[in-house]
C-alpha cells in the first residue's frame, strides 16, 4: 500500500507515466480517482499509437469495466500487483456488457484495439511502469 501511496504522489501532477511491456513503451494517461476511472477514455474520437490509459486501484480484486460513451474500439489488459498480465480483452464501442478480469488485478491497461496482438503481448507477460 505504501507503494501504491508514493507511487500517486509522484505523478499527481501530471496524471502521465511510460508502460514498458517488453521492447515497447506506451505513453498513458493515469486514472487514479473514482471519477477519473468512471470517465476513462469516454467520448474521444482518436487515441494516438502507442497511447492508452492505465487504471490503477487501491487492492487487487477482479476488476469490471464496460464501453458506454467510448467511441474507440479497444483492448485492456488487466495486471495484477506484480505487474504480470492476468488476461487481455477487445472492447467494442458503446457497449454495456462488463467485461470483467479472469484473475485479480490491481491495475487496466486500455489501448487501441489489437495492439497487444500486434506487438506480440500475452498473459503471463510483465510490465513496467515508470511514473515521471
Amino acid at each position: 500500500m505504501i507503494g501504491l501511496l508514493l507511487a500517486l504522489s509522484l505523478f499527481s501532477a501530471s496524471k502521465t507515466a511510460k508502460v514498458v511491456i517488453g521492447n515497447d513503451t506506451l505513453f498513458v494517461e493515469v486514472a487514479v480517482t473514482e471519477e477519473e476511472r468512471a470517465l476513462g477514455l469516454m467520448y474521444r474520437e482518436f487515441l494516438p499509437e502507442n497511447s492508452g490509459m492505465l487504471f490503477i486501484f487501491e487492492d487487487e480484486d477482479y476488476l469490471s469495466f464496460w464501453m458506454k460513451n467510448t467511441m474507440i474500439p479497444l483492448s485492456i489488459a488487466f495486471i495484477d500487483s506484480d505487474g504480470v498480465i492476468v488476461d487481455i480483452q477487445d472492447m467494442e464501442p458503446y457497449t454495456t456488457t462488463p467485461h470483467i478480469s479472469k484473475k485479480p488485478a490491481r491495475y487496466a491497461l486500455e489501448v487501441n484495439q489489437g495492439w497487444f496482438k500486434k506487438h506480440g503481448v500475452k498473459v503471463g507477460d510483465r510490465v513496467k511502469f515508470i511514473f515521471d
